[in-house]
């Protein structure tokens, strides 16, 4: 009889996701073991900062500058999982995500299962990032979104629902 996801125990500190590459993009990070939900999985690590400082900052990708590794927190300060930061900048978006980011009390995010994740799948969370101002064609090409779910938006972005 297989074992569920809830049967299944991790040793302790054993990690609960490994950094492979990614079939949705680039790298990406995949439960090594099966996950329940509600299960905290990582900490999105980095050096914290302001927008502003931010912003001066040299791309962390030259050809595709869109491509950070900023977390915005609830302050409007950001953490920047480019610098000192660790697995979890490598979590990718998708519209239909395994997982969800939460701030605890002490602004420290987190990302958590909000579904049972078996052993070896991508685990994804829906960045809803958001941009200022109407976007242009140069911003909707830099946010395209590459998740292939069926219900995938086309953007990393929120989008806004136009009130009526």
């Amino acid at each position: 009889m297989a074992k569920t996801v809830k049967e299944k125990t991790v040793k302790k500190n054993t990690p609960l996701c490994r950094v492979r590459n990614s079939p949705i993009h680039g790298r990406g990070v995949f439960a090594a073991a099966d996950i329940a939900k509600g299960t905290s999985i990582i900490e999105y690590k980095g050096k914290r900062m302001t927008w502003d400082e931010a912003l001066e900052l040299p791309p962390s990708d030259p050809d595709n500058p869109a491509h950070t590794f900023f977390f915005e927190l609830s302050d409007g300060t950001v953490i920047n999982g480019g610098i000192n930061g660790n697995a979890a900048r490598w979590i990718n978006h998708s519209c239909k995500p395994n997982c969800e980011s939460y701030e605890d009390e002490d602004d420290r995010v987190f990302i958590q299962a909000i579904k049972n994740i078996k052993e070896g799948d991508e685990i994804s969370y829906d960045y809803k990032l958001s941009v200022e101002g109407k976007l242009t064609k140069k911003e909707r090409k830099d946010y395209i979104c590459l998740c292939g779910s069926k219900k995938c938006r086309g953007y990393l972005i929120k989008i806004k629902k136009k009130k009526k």
